[in-house]
């Protein structure tokens, strides 16, 4: 077998990958028995599908996208979707306005007045997000699958806003104050509000001409949840559901829906697209044997926590759906510490995208050990500013668009394509064992036979190992505070066995 790890160092926040070939020894020609030191891979021990990775096209990020020159846009995409890019295979796009379109909008501007939404029209994501999605598939290595998922009913169909009671570590303390005043006597797009039972048939029509109108435009949409972040009543295009009412909604309304539209075969459905921590209770109160052949997946975001345990307990309780973590950023601007800079402790650009970078790393580590097949990043690129959009403030993002025309990479981009370069399509997580916790890792089998094994150091102590597969030693160094990828690749006759 043919050994390569490839680690990537930091200096000043930017990214140095080292790819160096390592040799391969037999476990029989050692000198000694090995004990210490080690790391076991169990090939023959293997868990979930690992489907692949991806990110959203949002409006600001096809916006930032569209304004670049030609050739610079192409290399944009390239590196997200290209055969030597980061293997981008799943796209989220929101339906209609969320917190990343530059104002808001929907597709019927007065449904009350068009109960039969004759004026439903997609015109606004043909401006951006279209084109760009279809310059992607026109690009990618793999072929495209699109999530598509609303944040918010039409405002006249919903209740007014109540008082926000959200925990402010989640979504940043800018979003603890009223930026702008609120009108709790009025319903509205943004700040929660709940979706009228009366209107439920209507939003389930609303929501399948949106997903009809995507695929007669040739975008392969295989996914739609039902609401982005159930319980989350943001500044931004947001809307309020208990797991009965979403229950209620998929059972009596959208799966029908989607029934009548032939779309059942096509288009899976998932459930919460919300954080962690409540991903299991949820799931338990949706899925029952009247609903669990309507549902695909389970979707999830990591703004609460880790939470890998309730990720591997969903998995061991509905080992049959797709788990999906579907939403992930850092909650500040690009480079700075904190909402927009100005809380929390003060720190260097390269410092806080460094820890970035590695908390994406620990969070697809223990989401692949929990048992996840999917992983969609939020927005593909963002400015400066971590926008545009609509709402104050913004959020960081893998890249960045520069003021110039062109674009920067930072770190979490690097440490992504640790996990989406090496670990395809098809890939099935595989057992291994570890000697102490200096280190988090992960381990897959590639459909070709490879072995992929991702391995993070956040310490600042070299570690040195010695991988023990199938009575081949391996032995590694894994430098302080690095990303490491390890591929194993057969040998040719092996391949052919």
């Amino acid at each position: 077998m043919n050994c390569r790890q490839i680690t990537t160092f930091t200096v000043n926040g930017n990214a140095y990958p080292k790819t160096c070939k390592i040799p391969v020894t037999k476990e029989a020609d050692e000198p000694r028995h090995l004990e210490s030191g080690v790391l076991n891979l169990y090939p023959q021990t293997t868990f979930q599908e690992i489907e692949g990775f991806g990110g959203a096209m949002t409006e600001s990020s096809a916006y930032l996208f569209l304004k670049m020159d030609e050739a610079v846009r192409k290399a944009a995409l390239e590196e997200y979707f290209g055969k030597n890019g980061n293997h981008t295979r799943f796209v989220r796009v929101h339906m209609d306005s969320c917190d990343f379109s530059l104002e808001e909008y929907a597709a019927v501007e007065d449904p009350i007045a068009d109960p039969e939404l004759a004026t439903f029209s997609i015109k606004r994501d043909q401006k951006y997000i279209i084109p760009m999605l279809k310059e992607a598939m026109a690009i990618s290595k793999e072929p495209l699958e699109v999530l598509l998922s609303p944040w918010s009913p039409p405002a006249a169909w919903k209740t007014p806003p109540k008082k926000q009671q959200n925990d402010l570590a989640v979504y940043g303390a800018l979003f603890g104050f009223e930026v702008e005043p609120v009108d709790y006597t009025k319903p509205s797009r943004c700040n929660g509000g709940s979706l009228k039972p009366e209107y439920y048939g209507a939003w389930a029509k609303y929501l399948v001409k949106f997903v009809q109108a995507y695929l007669d435009e040739g975008i392969p949409v295989t996914m739609m949840s039902i609401q982005n972040e159930s319980i989350a009543a943001t500044n931004w295009d947001s809307c309020v559901w208990t797991a009965g009412e979403q229950k209620t909604f998929l059972r009596d309304y959208l799966y029908p829906e989607f029934e009548k539209a032939g779309l059942t075969k096509q288009v899976g459905i998932y459930i919460w697209d919300h954080n962690k921590e409540r991903v299991l209770e949820y799931a338990q109160e949706i899925l029952d044997e009247e609903t669990m052949s309507m549902v695909e997946g389970i979707a999830f975001h990591w703004y609460s926590g880790d939470h890998f345990e309730a990720v591997d307990l969903t998995k061991k309780c509905y080992p049959d759906k797709i788990l999906m973590s579907s939403e992930c950023c850092a909650l500040h601007e690009p480079g700075k510490a904190g909402i927009t800079g100005l809380f929390g402790d003060p720190k260097l650009p390269e410092t806080v995208e460094t820890e970035d970078a590695f908390a994406y790393a620990h969070d697809l580590i223990g989401n692949l050990n929990a048992g996840m097949n999917r992983w969609i990043d939020w927005n593909l690129i963002v400015d400066k500013n971590g926008g545009p959009r609509h709402v104050p403030s913004g959020f960081a993002a893998p890249m960045i668009a520069n003021e110039d025309g062109t674009y920067r990479k930072n770190l979490t981009f690097d440490f992504i394509a640790h996990f989406s370069r090496y670990i395809l399509p098809g890939a099935k997580r595989i057992g291994f064992s570890k000697c102490d916790a200096e280190i988090e890792m992960t381990a897959a089998q590639n459909v070709d036979g490879s072995i992929v094994a991702v391995i993070l150091n956040k310490t600042r102590t070299d570690c040195q190992y010695a991988i023990r597969l199938e009575g081949n030693v391996i032995r590694i160094r894994i430098p302080a505070y690095t990303l490491s990828t390890i591929v194993i690749e057969p040998q040719q006759e092996e391949k052919k066995k």
